[in-house]
Parts: C-alpha cells; structure tokens; sequence
C-alpha cells in the first residue's frame, strides 16, 4: 500500500512542476494535515496550508524538476530522496538535494517535511524577494 502512496505523491509533484497543476497535490492532503520545510518559521495546517505551502513552493520557480533516488515505504511512511534542478524566475539556474518525509494516514497525507540545505536556494529566492 505505501508504495502505491509513493506514486501517487511523485505523480501528482510532477503534475504541479510541470504543470502547475496545484490541486492534484492538495488533493492528497488530510484535512487536519502540518506541511513544512526548514523555510518555514511554523508548519501550514489543513488542506488550506498544504495549498498554501505548494502555490509557494512552484511561485519560486520558473521551472523545476525532481528526480527521485531513493524511495523508502514503510507502513504510512514514505520517505523520498530527491534533486531538484531548475531555473528561478529570473532565470538564473540551480540545484539542490534533499529528503522528504511523508506520513499517510486512512489514504491522505498527514504530514509532510522537507528537508534540505537553504542556502543552496538562497541566490535563487533572494533574487525573486528584491
């Protein structure tokens, strides 16, 4: 079963990097689910902030793809390692590695925590912020 959880999320970043395509993401997400990254001072809460969190996430970019090394499934918890390459809005390019936890509960994502080096974005967001 999680495996299939595994494809669905990868599946449905995909739709919202390539497409823009936010709601098959939020779709995933419990209503009562925390989402966050080392770049958020407090988690998002609910289906409203895991939307919040995404708009957010694919707004930083003029184009990204993730590609998946490894991904680890266990119970309701699927763990994905990852890099990310693309170009920012101004379109200067980039790249970083990172590690996502995702923890299911009843088929929708409970929580949901990136893990990653910020400084690796810092060229790239600091220019879209000015």
């Amino acid at each position: 079963m999680a495996a299939s959880h595994a494809d669905e999320f990868i599946a449905a970043l995909r739709r919202l990097e390539e497409h823009n395509d936010v709601e098959a993401i939020v779709s995933l997400f419990a209503d009562d689910a925390e989402v966050s990254s080392l770049t958020d001072a407090v988690p998002h809460h609910g289906r409203e902030g895991a939307r919040r969190y995404w708009e957010a996430y694919r707004d930083s970019f003029e184009e990204v793809r993730s590609e998946f090394r490894n991904v680890v499934s266990g119970g309701d918890i699927v763990v994905l390692e990852w890099t990310s390459r693309g170009r920012g809005v101004e379109g200067r390019a980039f790249e970083y590695d990172g590690v996502s936890v995702v923890e299911f509960r009843d088929g929708k994502v409970r929580r949901f925590r990136a893990y990653f080096d910020p400084a690796e974005l810092e060229p790239v967001l600091s220019r879209k912020r000015v």
